[in-house]
């Protein structure tokens, strides 16, 4: 029998989270941000749970080349654009949307040999200060477009730095505005956070992602209270069951000591499966786990392929005993949270040797 660790993914909460992302747009069209194989939960997979989309944002060349060989024909945004001239003639072949946020790619495009202009969104460094053009560089890069004959349309486009935190997006609103004053075309400012919390960021276009896949961008706010469900489950069993007398310890290093009789439980799930290694399994301070529908948490350090949790208080879990890392019943965000990350690493990380299956 294969190991009991498995990802269930649910199709049907990535089409519920994209229908709360349609309500807070409103007249905006969506790109469903699916980079990183969907943070996790399969490209091909979510892009077809999510094809009520206008399009897909994703990094890699190679998966916009996938999503256009499985048919589909709706916008795909490249959102750090290109990284060498040989990526334009993929580009130009599957129609590709280009972010460009760099003088360098810039001259790529005006040195290229393309069947067809090509639509583009030009990058602002607004106050993220990772990406894009800033002050008087973005009216220079818009005329470079514009003077190219390599540009169809222009969409002005920022990310936001601090729209899940105090900061806001005031300031960044306010630099867009100056900046981008009298130029034309159409602007795709708002990311997850910023879609639910600021509706002046809706603009033409917004960018979704976190919340499609059934997490909050808010540390305060709950997935749940925002309405989202969560698209997959990471679960397992109980493998072995072992008694604890005061003073035992458990794990490497033995950084969690029973003080008193326990009941433990060995999970098959560990690091190696993209569970986080530093989740805290110590006597002050640990990790919530569900073990047969009961919430309980974990015990000692993460190894590669196993964890500990605490049955002390379920007498009814045994060998074969359905055990939840995250997802239904125990958000990701609380997990992640407890291990001191966010629901977008625990996700990103599954790991290839869990398998996934869809449920509905």
């Amino acid at each position: 029998m294969p190991r009991p660790v498995r990802a269930s993914i649910r199709p049907s909460a990535l089409r519920h989270n994209l229908e709360v992302a349609r309500r807070h747009a409103r007249d905006s069209r969506i790109w469903a941000v699916v980079k990183a194989g969907a943070y996790g939960h399969g490209l091909l997979r979510a892009a077809a749970a999510l094809s009520d989309a206008d399009g897909y944002a994703l990094l890699d060349l190679n998966e916009a080349v996938r999503l256009r060989e499985a048919g589909i024909t709706k916008p795909i945004l490249l959102l750090e654009g290109i990284f060498q001239p040989a990526d334009l003639e993929t580009v130009d072949r599957c129609g590709l949307t280009l972010a460009l946020h760099d003088r360098e790619q810039i001259l790529m495009l005006e040195r290229s040999r393309l069947s067809a202009p090509v639509a583009v969104c030009l990058k602002l460094n607004t106050g993220m200060h990772r990406l894009g053009f800033a002050g008087a560089q973005v009216r220079a890069a818009y005329s470079r477009l514009q003077a190219s004959g390599k540009v169809a349309a222009i969409t002005l486009m920022t990310h936001f730095a601090d729209a899940d935190g105090a900061g806001g997006v005031a300031a960044q609103m306010a630099r867009f505005a100056q900046w981008t004053a009298g130029l034309g075309g159409e602007a795709t400012l708002a990311n997850s956070a910023a879609l639910l919390r600021y509706p002046e960021t809706r603009a033409d276009w917004v960018r979704p992602g976190i919340m499609l896949y059934g997490c909050s961008p808010f540390a305060e706010l709950s997935a749940d209270a925002l309405g989202l469900q969560p698209a997959m489950t990471l679960a397992s069993e109980i493998i072995a069951l072992q008694e604890l007398k005061p003073g035992d310890r458990v794990g490497y290093g033995g950084t969690f000591a029973a003080m008193r009789p326990m009941r433990i439980g060995v999970v098959a799930c560990g690091y190696a499966d993209g569970y986080p290694r530093h989740a805290p399994g110590f006597n002050d301070r640990s990790t919530p786990v569900l073990v047969a529908g009961r919430r309980t948490h974990t015990l000692g350090r993460v190894s590669m392929d196993m964890l500990c949790v605490d049955l002390s208080d379920i007498a009814e879990a045994r060998v074969g005993s359905p055990v939840v890392l995250w997802g239904e019943g125990l958000s990701a965000d609380e997990v992640a949270a407890s291990a001191g990350t966010l629901s977008y690493e625990l996700l990103c990380a599954l790991a290839a040797r869990v398998p996934q299956i869809e449920v509905e």
